[in-house]
């Protein structure tokens, strides 16, 4: 586990950076082919829709691997992990890889159940382009001693930075840990994202949605290590402003949804310049 005074000062991803990113999302409408939970399907379809972007739910073992062939980009979600729904998310990461398209992994309660972490580590051997997980789960997909409360982590993001750092070369990916501070690395250069509020986790589905998100910004990415970043920036600052128009929890997912949808490139580009 990392100590934090050997923490090094992470630099802040730029605003306009992600402002340059979300408009190229804009532009090419990316189709997401969602493997994910089952308990968030809606809502992670409903912030790609906000965001400018297409989800599809296919999960089918006998359609799969013909969608994600043509998706600009795919997600895998564990959250829902049984025998037939992890033979498809198989049969579509190698029809992904196959043809080329970028997939991201959510490692939702790696480290916690023998199972989904046997099937995690042997995921990770197909080259994701993407992790996106909590500290718990990626120091646990790290190799370090992590243990998560459910899908929930019990350690600060600043924590998993060397984990994210040692993950991300370990497997070629670009990994994010996200929590209070999102942290994304590609084990050489790593950004820190710092917006957000707490109020996106009293909501189910935020964090599985975000990796929806990074799929969406990956797709046709020339720098994932920036698309990776804008995305949890994107989903952050969409956060602080739908927390400052709600109530609480009930209102809370449709000003996020809102602010997502009203975000726009050029005022986030203007802001560091």
């Amino acid at each position: 586990m990392s100590d934090l005074h050997t923490i090094p000062l992470i630099p802040q991803f730029p605003l306009y950076r992600v402002g340059e990113e979300l408009a190229r999302l804009r532009a090419a409408a990316p189709l997401v082919h969602c493997l994910s939970n089952e308990v968030v399907q809606s809502i992670t379809a409903n912030v790609l829709l906000a965001l400018g972007a297409s989800p599809a739910m296919i999960v089918a073992e006998e359609e799969v691997a013909e969608f994600a062939a043509i998706a600009d980009a795919l997600l895998i979600n564990v959250g829902t992990l049984y025998p037939s729904r992890l033979l498809a998310m198989q049969k579509a990461v190698t029809a992904a890889n196959a043809a080329n398209t970028p997939w991201v992994l959510d490692p939702v309660a790696a480290g916690v159940l023998a199972y989904r972490t046997d099937a995690l580590h042997d995921l990770l051997l197909q080259k994701p382009a993407v992790i996106r997980g909590n500290a718990s789960e990626i120091m646990a997909l790290a190799g370090e001693s992590a243990s998560g409360k459910g899908v929930d982590s019990t350690a600060s993001s600043v924590l998993a930075i060397a984990a994210a750092q040692r993950l991300a070369l370990q497997t070629g990916a670009i990994v994010a840990v996200t929590g209070e501070v999102d942290y994304v690395s590609d084990g050489v250069s790593t950004w820190a994202i710092p917006w957000g509020h707490v109020l996106m986790t009293r909501v189910v589905g935020t964090g599985c949605a975000l990796s929806a998100v990074v799929a969406a910004f990956v797709a046709g990415a020339p720098d994932k290590l920036a698309a990776v970043a804008a995305a949890c920036a994107v989903m952050a600052l969409a956060g602080e402003r739908a927390e400052s128009a709600c109530d609480g929890p009930g209102t809370f997912l449709p000003a996020f949804l809102d602010a997502l949808y009203i975000m726009q490139p050029a005022m986030l580009k203007a802001v560091d310049e």
